[in-house]
């Protein structure tokens, strides 16, 4: 999806991003305007900058007992700068995945 960074906290020993979903592109479950994104570290990588778009692609994350679920992007995850180019490549291969 293509997200801009409206927050970043630290979370234990994760980090949490506020993120504004500008536009979905093929999604196997479902996002709302407004969602936050988990990252499985401090170190704050991939590098998220607020106020920055970017094309993200995450993954639900749910536990076994359902008590937690979560968008978790994983620290080799992708994560670039949104660019109109860069969104029409994503658009053009959820065509054909």
């Amino acid at each position: 999806f293509h997200g801009r960074i409206l927050a970043r906290r630290v979370v234990g020993q994760e980090t949490r991003y506020e993120v504004e979903v500008k536009a979905r592109y093929r999604q196997r479950f479902p996002l709302v305007s407004r969602e936050y994104l988990w990252v499985p570290n401090t170190c704050g990588c991939p590098a998220l900058r607020q106020g920055g778009e970017y094309l993200l692609m995450a993954r639900r994350h749910v536990n076994h007992e359902h008590t937690l679920n979560r968008i978790l992007l994983q620290d080799d995850g992708y994560a670039r700068p949104w660019t109109p180019r860069e969104a029409r490549l994503v658009r053009e291969a959820a065509r054909h995945c």
